[in-house]
């Protein structure tokens, strides 16, 4: 590709002690992209996404963002999570993090807090420009929920949610930050194939309606076959490979490091 990439991952290093996480790992996301980060449990994928999204501050390397219509490219290693999300990069997590005793709909909301502009006294004496703020953001919030298709759990405390609905509820709350790029760790762990179908489709309309590109971790490699443009493949902190879905299919050493044989897709 000849355009600059959105999101940049330069020999990326994260040591523990004397434990190497990760070792020098290049990773690149383009503008309408969907890339999956694969690989065996304690390869390293979750290290990777929380050195991206401030975390962890990682040992070596660079991570660069270039915001679609910005043209600035940015270093944003070290930064903490909420200046992370505020450049445009939102996050859902393996294990599900929800306000489980607030609605659906509140659980929203929350998601829009870091682009408000009303401050401490804006939110204690309320003034016009606050409530106007406060509706803008129920509106915005309600029309994601449409989005996503969870309008009809709008009040509902999210810990009465069915699974895959608070699966997409996370998704929901990333994209109210108005993120340019959404890190999915595992969104379908845990789902059935039906709520994976469901999820495969949600993907591909928030990449296709709302132009946000997508990185994701993922074990479900059927899924990672239907939905990636490209996949990189981590191994003991290194990655061992990058390309599309039928050249990592084939793969030697993906398939001796992780798949164990051909996947069936």
């Amino acid at each position: 590709m000849d355009m600059e990439p959105i999101l940049n991952v330069k020999q990326l290093t994260m040591n523990f002690g004397g434990l190497r996480a990760l070792d020098n790992v290049d990773l690149d996301v383009h503008q309408g992209e969907i890339v999956a980060l694969i690989g065996p449990n304690g390869a390293g994928k979750t290290t990777f996404f929380n050195c991206i999204t401030g975390i962890y501050d990682p040992s070596g390397g660079d991570v660069l963002i270039s915001a679609p219509k910005k043209g600035k490219t940015q270093r944003i290693n070290g930064l903490k999570p909420n200046r992370v999300t505020e450049k445009g990069l939102a996050r859902t997590f393996q294990n599900i993090r929800l306000f489980h005793n607030m609605t659906v709909l509140e659980n929203v909301m929350i998601g829009c807090h870091c682009r408000m502009k009303a401050g401490i006294l804006g939110a204690v004496f309320r003034g016009v420009s606050t409530r106007r703020e406060e509706k803008a953001v129920v509106q915005k919030s309600y029309s994601i929920l449409e989005k996503i298709g969870l309008e009809k759990y709008v009040n509902d405390f999210a810990k009465n949610l069915p699974y895959g609905a608070q699966r997409r509820l996370e998704i929901a709350r990333a994209m109210a930050t108005d993120p340019f790029m959404l890190l999915l760790d595992e969104p379908a762990a845990g789902m059935n194939p039906h709520e994976t179908q469901d999820l495969d489709a949600l993907i591909i309309r928030i990449r296709e309606n709302e132009g946000i590109s997508i990185l994701l971790i993922e074990h479900d490699m059927k899924l990672v076959m239907s939905l990636s443009d490209r996949i990189f493949v981590m191994d003991y902190g290194k990655k061992i490979a990058q390309g599309t879905p039928a050249e990592i299919r084939k793969n030697p050493a993906v398939i001796k490091a992780y798949l164990g044989e051909e996947i069936d897709a």
